[in-house]
Parts: structure tokens; C-alpha cells; sequence
């Protein structure tokens, strides 16, 4: 149970993480962006919500890009890419977690060329750190592309071969100019939230506190195929939860029926005794609780063992094509654990009551005599 609970929680966020990464929770964008990948209509950048969003609670931080269309090419081959560009408001923090080779890049000062690719694209163009990236871009009113000469600082890996394949992370200020836009307009604006569970409702609120020419989306609505995906995986982790309590219960139900038939004849001499029905029960009932508590301690002890292990040394792989992930995401916190603790002994107790009642049913005389 702990097993499932940490897996395929784990698994949810962090393929969240990886699509905040690049998109942030809500995206605010001019309401003309035909477009999911590239800014068309640029948007003013003194906004009431920006740089601080103080009209929605929850809002952990806002920052202004803009996205272009790109070809990159070498002297054997060409990808085409999506150039993203971003400014000194960027949260990073994602990226450090990503980046595989070199730095990341710094737009605090001037102007630079510097910008952080992929490790697909990297492979796939045989770049490395400190290489010269031609990238080539289409303006609307010229015949001819424009070319901005790129070195790549450092090299990423999400693991999210739908974002890996496109995006190049380069200094906003150059798709200002190639969109002959001005140093306050951008392409969008994304939002991070402090609390994913309340993407819905925030993005509702965020909708209503933006203006009327703008259009605000969540990556749950973005990306609806994959979160449903997600979602998928708390019907699993209820089904597992079910059968292994299920499984448990029956397990310690047939070690009880064991139990009272070994002490039948106990049973006997304690009803002649005077003892009532329900003292005698709970006698078994303190056994088998015992009984759970070891198996707790035991399952508690290899099941974290087991997840401790993959956290750490990432024992098991996965397919990132399938999974999004390279190898199995373990999450690991006390609410959960307690909960499933704590659910399994209140369960297989209530379970147990049942077929205690079978020692109301015992007749002293028979007991007694009963071999």
C-alpha cells in the first residue's frame, strides 16, 4: 500500500512539475494567440496583476515571456525549435533540477547570446556546452530570415520528450526585436501557484481578475489528455488500497477463527468462571491487534525500505515515451503514511468484530470437553 500511494503520487508530481516547468500552472495571453506555442499579438507589460498578483490569494509567482518559431542549423543538419524567451523574473528553480551540463544562463545585465537547450536537441545536432547554435528566424514583411548566433551555456534534461524536442531557452530582449516589439511587451504571462490541488478555482479567479482582452488557460486545460491520464492513477491507487485491506482482513479473520478454535476449551473454563462474553472477546481482539501492529511494524519497515532505496539510488528505470519519466518518482510524506497505518488497523479491527461474536455462541459445557 505504501508502495502504491508513494509511486503513483509520486508520478503525478512530477510530471505536474515538469509541465509547470515550461508553462507555469495559468497562462495569460492576448485573447487574438491563435496559437498554444508562439506569441502573435504581443501584451503590455504594465499589468495590475505583474510582477505581483496581490488580487488573488495563492499566487506564488508571475513572470513575462514570449515564444517564437526557430530553425537551428548546423553544418550536417537542422531542428526546427521553439525559442523561448524569458527575463530576470524567471523562476529558475525547476531548471536546476533539469540541468544535466554547464549553466544556466544569466539575463540580469546586458544583452547576451547565451541560452540553454536540451540534451535531445544537444544529441540529436551534436552540440555541447560552449558551441555556436545559427539559428535562423521568419519576420512578417521581410524575404529574407533573420539570424541570431546562439552559444549554448548549458544543457537540460526533463525527461518530456514533448518539451525536450522543442523548446531553446534564450534571452527575451532578442524576441522583442525580432518581433520589432517594444521593452514593455511580451508574448504572455504565467502564473505559479502555491497549492496545485486549487488550479481550477484559482484559474477562475485569475480569469476574472485580468482584463477583458485577455485569456487566461491552465495546463489542466492545456494538456487535458495527460492530466486525465493522471487521474487514472487515483482510481488505481484506491483499487490496491481496497484489495490489499480487503486481502488483510481476511487473512486476520481466518487467524482469529484459528485462534478461538485452539482456545475453545480456554473459553469454556472462562465462561464457568463467570466470564462474560464480550471480556472474552476482547481478549482476542487484543491479540489479534497485536498480531496487526507486528505486521504493521514489518511492512512499514520493508515498504519504506523499498522506497527509500528507489529515492535514492533509482533502482527501477521507466520509458520516459510512455512515462514521461526516467526512472520510478517516489513520494514520500507522513500524512499518507499514517493514514494508511492507522485506515488498515481501524479496518481489520471493525472486520474482526464480526466473527468474534462466534465466542457469544460457545456453550461452557461443550467447550470444556471439546478436543
Amino acid at each position: 500500500m505504501l508502495v502504491s500511494f508513494a509511486t503513483g503520487l509520486g508520478l503525478q508530481e512530477k510530471i505536474r512539475e515538469k509541465i509547470a516547468a515550461f508553462n507555469g500552472h495559468v497562462n495569460i495571453s492576448n485573447y487574438d494567440n491563435n496559437s498554444s506555442q508562439i506569441s502573435l499579438i504581443p501584451v503590455d507589460k504594465n499589468q495590475d496583476f505583474y510582477p505581483e498578483f496581490k488580487s488573488v490569494d495563492g499566487v506564488e509567482h508571475v513572470q513575462a515571456v514570449a515564444t517564437k518559431f526557430g530553425i537551428i542549423r548546423t553544418e550536417t543538419d537542422f531542428e526546427g525549435v521553439v525559442v523561448k524567451g524569458v527575463g530576470t523574473d524567471y523562476y529558475w528553480e525547476y531548471f536546476k533540477d533539469f540541468l544535466i551540463k554547464g549553466s544556466l544562463p544569466n539575463f540580469n545585465n546586458e544583452l547576451n547570446d547565451e541560452v540553454l537547450i536540451s540534451a535531445y536537441l544537444a544529441n540529436r545536432l551534436q552540440l555541447q556546452v560552449g558551441d555556436k547554435v545559427p539559428t535562423y528566424f521568419l519576420r512578417e514583411g521581410s524575404e529574407r530570415p533573420l539570424t541570431r548566433g546562439f552559444v549554448i551555456t548549458g544543457i537540460y534534461d526533463s525527461g518530456f520528450r514533448e518539451f525536450d524536442e522543442l523548446y531553446l531557452i534564450a534571452d527575451i530582449r532578442h524576441i522583442q526585436r525580432l518581433n520589432r516589439w517594444e521593452a514593455n511587451e511580451v508574448g504572455n504571462f504565467e502564473v505559479f501557484l502555491d497549492n496545485f490541488e486549487e488550479i481550477d478555482l484559482k484559474g477562475q479567479e485569475i480569469y476574472e481578475n485580468t482584463g477583458s482582452f485577455l485569456d487566461t488557460q491552465t495546463i489542466t486545460q492545456k494538456y487535458y489528455s495527460i492530466f486525465e491520464w493522471l487521474a487514472l492513477f487515483d482510481f488505481n491507487i484506491a483499487l490496491i488500497i481496497g484489495i490489499m485491506i480487503l486481502v488483510a482482513g481476511i487473512n486476520m479473520i481466518t487467524a482469529l477463527l484459528v485462534l478461538i478454535l485452539e482456545r475453545t476449551q480456554m473459553i469454556g473454563i472462562l465462561k464457568a468462571l463467570g466470564g462474560n462474553d464480550w471480556s472474552i472477546r476482547k481478549i482476542f481482539l487484543y491479540n489479534a491487534g497485536y498480531l496487526i501492529l507486528k505486521g504493521l511494524f514489518w511492512g512499514n519497515l520493508i515498504g519504506l525500505g523499498i522506497l527509500l532505496l528507489q529515492k535514492y539510488f533509482k533502482l527501477v528505470p521507466l520509458d520516459p515515451t510512455t512515462y514521461y519519466v526516467t526512472e520510478v518518482p517516489v513520494y514520500l510524506h507522513w500524512d499518507y503514511i499514517l493514514a494508511v497505518n492507522i485506515g488498515t488497523l481501524i479496518l481489520c479491527m471493525l472486520m474482526l468484530i464480526i466473527p468474534s461474536i462466534i465466542i457469544s455462541r460457545i456453550s461452557p459445557s461443550r467447550a470444556i470437553k471439546f478436543e
